[in-house]
C-alpha cells in the first residue's frame, strides 16, 4: 500500500500560519522606537517623574526606573525601556 499522498499534506500550510501568527503577536506587543522622539520622551519622563516611577539623580545625571531598578542617562532610553517594561507586565498579568 503507497505513503500518505504529498500533495494533501497540509503540515507545512499550518507551520507557516503559526509562524505568521507568531510575528503578529510579537509586533503587537512590540514599541516602536521610531515613534519616540525627544519630545515625547521628555514627556514621559516628566510624568513618571511626578508619579515617583522615575528618580533623577541630579549629581550623577541619571534618572533611575524604580520598579526595576534601572539607570538610565537618556530620557529616550529610559521611556523605550519604560514601554517594553509595561508590555510586559501587562503580557505577565493576563497570562495569569
Amino acid at each position: 500500500m503507497p505513503g500518505p499522498d504529498p500533495h494533501d499534506d497540509t503540515s507545512r500550510d499550518y507551520e507557516r500560519f503559526e509562524k505568521e501568527q507568531l510575528a503578529q503577536d510579537r509586533d503587537a506587543t512590540s514599541v516602536d522606537t521610531a515613534d519616540i522622539d525627544d519630545a515625547t520622551a521628555q514627556r514621559l519622563v516628566n510624568d513618571l517623574v511626578d508619579a515617583a516611577v522615575v528618580t533623577p539623580v541630579p549629581e550623577d545625571q541619571v534618572l533611575v526606573h524604580e520598579p526595576s531598578g534601572t539607570t538610565f542617562d537618556s530620557t529616550t532610553q529610559l521611556a523605550v525601556f519604560h514601554y517594553g517594561w509595561t508590555a510586559d507586565r501587562d503580557a505577565d498579568a493576563e497570562g495569569e
